[in-house]
């Protein structure tokens, strides 16, 4: 009889564990919430354990490539930072082994490339150019109203243009000339007036517009994106860091 109870408890410990098991979409709804709530990194858990149960989930892995880019950005360890940014990069190519045909893991891929080259030096940087502008590409082939895609190449140009003389030659070396020939404040501009307008609330770009405008000389419309980010809400992750980014930028535009 002891025995027996014994057994019977167990069975349904059991059973009571295979019930309270989360699923990847469970886990992945979590991290959902855990995201619109502002908090990457408990977000980025929920994704992870949903990729330990199904490690192809197309969803978990570009989620999960955009919150570690997310805590990466602003990370003021720069082993912790490189950590994020390789998973970041890692998720996203594992998403398009998964799905080639989608425009997401392309613009995760480009995007994680993209942050983690700004971190570097200018040589370093320079190795990254191409592929973050053709992942961008590929994107924005996939799909043209990516605003994602559209960010990552208005910097791509904005940031080519920056670059000193001796800097664009070995650009040229490694890009090679048509392509590192392509870079323009004209594009820089198009590109990122274009994600605005498909995401107006994003604070984001309109920074990284304001950037352009004042690299420009467009110093009035540099003010007025600044300015409209100093009313914005919050709404992603990143974006107190953007706000004071912005402030700290029209204070010297001033």
């Amino acid at each position: 009889m002891r025995m027996h109870m014994i057994l019977s408890t167990t069975a349904l410990f059991c059973v009571s564990m295979v019930t309270n098991a989360q699923s990847a979409s469970e886990h992945i709804a979590m991290g959902d919430r855990d995201q619109a709530a502002l908090d990457a990194a408990g977000a980025l858990k929920h994704y992870e354990a949903a990729l330990a149960i199904e490690p192809t989930n197309y969803d978990a892995l570009t989620k999960a490539a955009n919150d570690a880019v997310d805590l990466g950005q602003f990370n003021p360890s720069a082993e912790q930072r490189t950590a994020l940014y390789r998973s970041a990069e890692q998720y996203a190519r594992r998403a398009i082994a998964a799905n080639p045909n989608d425009a997401e893991g392309h613009f995760q891929l480009a995007r994680a490339l993209g942050r983690n080259a700004l971190t570097m030096g200018t040589r370093d940087r320079i190795k990254f150019a191409g592929e973050v502008r053709q992942q961008a590409l590929d994107a924005l082939t996939m799909d043209p109203k990516h605003a994602g895609a559209l960010h990552v190449m208005g910097v791509w140009n904005a940031e080519v243009m920056r670059l000193n003389g001796l800097s664009r030659m070995i650009a040229k070396n490694f890009l090679g000339g048509s392509v590192f020939g392509e870079a323009n404040w004209d594009n820089a501009q198009k590109y990122m007036q274009e994600a605005v307008a498909l995401e107006p609330n994003r604070i984001t770009h309109r920074l990284d517009l304001a950037a352009v405008y004042a690299d420009r000389g467009q110093k009035d419309k540099a003010v007025e994106q600044y300015e409209w980010i100093a009313a914005a809400p919050v709404r992603d992750f990143n974006d107190p860091h953007y706000k004071e980014d912005a402030a700290r930028r029209l204070q010297q535009l001033r």
